[in-house]
């Protein structure tokens, strides 16, 4: 995944697989567990930018999945 929205996709993805049972509970804790550490990344470079008063750019935050081919 390149950016916040296609995380968010993916957990969704993820929530039904374990609601209707095709991944597990153990599986599905280990991708959350990668999904936080992920926002947790990107939210430290925004805390970053905002000591220094700048403004980031961070792909991760800012991609847009219609701009891609």
């Amino acid at each position: 995944m390149r950016n916040v929205n296609e995380l968010r996709i993916q957990l969704s993805e993820i929530f039904m697989g374990l609601k209707d049972g095709t991944i597990q509970a153990k599986d599905a804790s280990e991708f959350a567990n990668l999904a936080g550490k992920m926002i947790n990344s990107a939210k430290v470079q925004v805390e970053y930018y905002a000591l220094r008063k700048e403004s980031p750019s961070i792909t991760f935050l800012t991609e847009d999945l219609n701009e891609r081919v």
